[in-house]
């Protein structure tokens, strides 16, 4: 059995185990699936011990073929709260013989967590292409994308506000405001930051606020749990993890910022002001 975290638990109403369940599968990856779906459950299936579990393939081989069982349909990853007090958050892989769409992991995680099922898309009229670009962004990336007007020092590219999209929209979930956002990720910063990207990733992690959950006295809630990025374990919404994975362990090449203009004006600012400090000495 697994250590709190990574154990295996079988999603509902599959279909009969046949000959013919991962066919549509590459060789290795139908393999991999093969051996996970014969595992019980609670059983283990992190990438180290599959690999030692399955000499034929190294770790890389491994976490490869969970991605693509997680595009395909049969797996995805949730971080749920367990233990008497619901203090304790681990991160377990749900797996389906029967290959399933992102519609239903999402209705599957709404019905298992409490939350509301997932409201339908909307169309709209076509608008210009940047500024639908801009209507897109989500609460969580605009907060990310202008962390930089706050202070220079988290000053992030659109792709670092792509992948760290996930982390902060799990703020907002709570209750969080984009004031009380900035506030918390740029209080009590070094003088010099290298790397904004993960810096601001190590706070939104360590920093995530707890839940503000209003359940009366007595009254035992429903597990919370999250959906979680199958490659990185980045947690996010299921509309933000197609295949349920991010963008980055998609591959997808991160759109044109659509904030550029508000930070290539914070950095003229920042510029004007170093030009104007170094001209006082």
């Amino acid at each position: 059995m697994a250590a709190p975290g990574y154990g295996k638990r079988t999603a509902p109403d599959q279909a009969p185990r046949g000959r013919g369940d991962f066919a549509h599968l590459p060789a290795h990856e139908a393999s991999i699936a093969a051996h996970i779906d014969r595992l019980p459950d609670g059983a283990a299936v992190d990438i180290k011990t599959l690999a030692k579990e399955l000499p034929a393939y190294g770790q890389q081989a491994v976490a490869s073929a969970l991605k693509a069982l997680s595009a395909a349909g049969h797996l995805r990853r949730f971080r749920e709260v367990v233990g008497e007090g619901r203090t304790q958050w681990v991160s377990r892989s749900y797996f389906s013989r029967t290959a399933r769409d992102d519609a239903w992991w999402a209705a599957f995680l709404a019905r298992t967590s409490g939350q509301g099922a997932p409201s339908p898309a909307v169309s709209s009229p076509p608008e210009p292409e940047r500024e639908k670009a801009r209507n897109d962004c989500s609460p969580a990336y605009i907060a990310l994308a202008t962390l930089g007007c706050s202070d220079s020092r988290l000053m992030l590219s659109a792709a670092e506000c792509s992948a760290l999209e996930g982390l902060a929209a799990e703020w907002f979930a709570r209750g969080v405001t984009p004031l009380e956002f900035a506030r918390i990720l740029t209080t009590g910063l070094p003088d010099v930051i290298h790397c904004p990207g993960a810096f601001t990733r190590k706070r939104l992690i360590d920093r995530l606020p707890p839940e503000r959950l209003q359940v009366p006295y007595g009254v035992a809630s429903a597990p919370h749990r999250v959906m979680e990025c199958t490659g990185c374990g980045v947690p996010g919404r299921p509309e933000a993890l197609s295949g349920g994975l991010c963008r980055p362990c998609r591959g997808d090449v991160p759109s044109p910022d659509p904030l550029g203009e508000v930070q290539a004006a914070v950095r003229s600012h920042v510029s004007q002001l170093r030009a104007l400090a170094r001209a006082r000495r």
